[in-house]
C-alpha cells in the first residue's frame, strides 16, 4: 500500500495549528482571564499531568487491540468537545476541570498517530521527517495569524480558534487509512525487558529533563516578552522563527541522519538547550541574540525530538511501539512538562524569570551527562533506521 503521505502530513499540520493557537497564547489569556502566574503554572501543570496516564491506557490498549486509529478518531472528537467548553465557563476550578478533562483526550492522539505513520513507513522510517515538517508549517501558520488578530482584537477569540482547529484535527483523522504493524520478532519481547534495560531508562530520563527544562518556555515565554514590550506580532514571529528553523532540520534531517548517530544528535541538541536557555533568561534586552535564541529551537526541539521517535522505534519494535511511543509521551512531555510548569509557575514571581531559566539550564546539563554516560555508547548501529 502506498504511503498517505498528504493525509499523514494533514493530521501532523492541523494538529501543530493547534498547538501554534495554543502554546504561545493560552498562558496570556489566562493571564488576560485573571489568573496569577502560580495557577497559570498550575493549569499547565494539570494538562502535564493527563499526559502521564492518558498516553500510556491508549497506548496498550492501541497494541491489544490494534486499533490505533480508531483511537485517535474518538479522541480527537472528544478533545474539540471538550474544549468548546472554555467558550462558555469561568472561574479556576471550572478551567481546571475542562483542562484535565479535554487533556485526556488531547493528549492520547499524538503519540497513537506517531505509531500509526511508522506503521504507514515499514522500512522508509527516515522519510518521518519530511512528513512530521508539515507540522511545523501548521505551528507557524496558527502562530504568525494568530499574533496578527491578537495586536486589534481581545485575547478572547482565543477558545475559538483552538476549537476551530482541534475539530479540522477530527475530521483529517477520519480520511487517514489505518496501517496495521508488520511483526519481525520472532519471539516476543515483554515491554519491561526493554524498559529495564540501562540506555532505555537513560533515554526516558534525559527525554524527561529535556522536557521539563522546556516548561517555562512553553508556559511563560510569551507573557515574558510581553512584559518587556514585546507585541503579539513580534512574539508571534519570535516563536514562528524557532519553528521555521525546526523545518530547516526536518527538510535536512536524513542526511543528519547519515552523518551522525542518534548520540551525538542528542548530546549536540542537549549543549545547545543550555544555551538557549540561558540566552533567553539572561539577555531579554537584545532582540538579535533572542533570534539566535530562537534559532536553536532547531535542536532544542527538532533535533531531540526526531531521535527520540527514532530510538523509540528502535529500542520497543513494532509488537511494542504504541507502548513506546506512549511512553515516551507520558514521561517526557507528561511528568517531565508537569513538573516544569508547576516549579516554573511556582518560583516565576519570587525568583525571577532569570534564576527559572538558569535552572532549566542546569537540567539540560543533567539530561547531556546522562546521555553521554548511557545512552548509544555501545551501538553502532543508530544510523540503521534508515533501511
Amino acid at each position: 500500500m502506498s504511503i498517505p503521505y498528504w493525509r499523514l502530513s494533514g493530521f501532523y499540520f492541523f494538529y501543530f495549528a493547534t498547538v501554534g493557537t495554543f502554546l504561545p497564547y493560552w498562558s496570556l489569556y489566562l493571564k488576560e482571564s485573571g489568573f496569577n502566574p502560580v495557577q497559570i503554572g498550575e493549569l499547565f501543570a494539570l494538562l502535564g499531568g493527563t499526559r502521564i496516564i492518558a498516553p500510556m491506557l491508549c497506548g496498550w490498549i492501541a497494541d491489544h487491540t490494534g486499533q490505533n486509529l480508531r483511537i485517535i478518531r474518538i479522541s480527537s472528537f472528544l478533545t474539540a468537545l471538550l474544549f468548546a467548553g472554555f467558550l462558555i465557563i469561568d472561574g479556576y476550578s471550572w478551567f481546571a476541570w475542562v483542562t484535565v478533562a479535554f487533556g485526556i483526550f488531547w493528549n492520547s492522539t499524538l503519540p497513537q498517530f506517531e505509531a500509526v505513520t511508522l506503521y504507514h513507513l515499514k522500512d522508509q522510517a527516515h522519510r518521518y521527517s519530511r512528513i512530521r515538517l508539515w507540522g511545523s508549517i501548521g505551528f507557524i501558520v496558527s502562530v504568525l495569524g494568530v499574533g496578527r488578530l491578537l495586536d486589534v482584537l481581545p485575547s478572547d477569540i482565543i477558545p475559538a480558534a483552538v476549537t476551530s482547529w482541534m475539530a479540522m484535527i477530527w475530521l483529517v483523522s477520519l480520511m487517514t487509512p489505518p496501517a496495521q504493524a508488520t511483526h519481525h520478532e520472532t519471539a516476543a519481547i515483554g515491554i519491561l525487558q526493554i524498559i529495564k534495560r540501562p540506555e532505555v531508562l537513560a533515554f526516558l530520563l534525559a527525554s524527561m529533563l529535556l522536557q521539563f527544562a522546556h516548561a517555562p518556555y512553553y508556559v511563560f515565554y510569551s507573557i515574558y516578552l510581553k512584559h518587556y514590550q514585546y507585541s503579539a506580532s513580534l512574539t508571534g514571529f519570535l516563536w514562528a522563527l524557532g519553528v521555521f528553523a525546526e523545518i530547516v532540520l526536518f527538510i535536512y534531517m536524513r542526511r543528519v541522519l547519515k552523518r551522525f548517530s542518534l548520540r551525538a544528535i542528542l548530546l549536540a541538541s542537549s549543549l545547545l538547550s543550555i544555551m538557549r536557555w540561558l540566552i533567553i533568561g539572561w539577555c531579554i534586552d537584545y532582540f538579535w541574540l533572542l533570534i539566535f535564541a530562537q534559532l536553536l529551537h532547531a535542536a532544542t526541539f527538532a533535533g531531540v525530538h526526531v531521535a527520540a521517535i527514532h530510538l523509540v522505534h528502535q529500542y520497543f519494535g513494532d509488537r511494542h511501539q504504541g507502548k513506546g511511543q506512549a511512553l515516551y509521551a507520558s514521561l517526557g512531555f507528561g511528568l517531565g512538562g508537569m513538573l516544569g510548569s508547576y516549579y516554573s509557575g511556582y518560583y516565576w514571581d519570587s525568583l525571577g524569570a532569570q534564576s527559572v531559566y538558569s535552572m532549566a539550564a542546569v537540567f539540560c546539563s543533567i539530561a547531556f551527562v546522562i546521555v553521554y554516560i548511557w545512552v548509544g555508547r555501545e551501538s553502532s548501529q543508530d544510523k540503521t533506521v534508515l533501511g
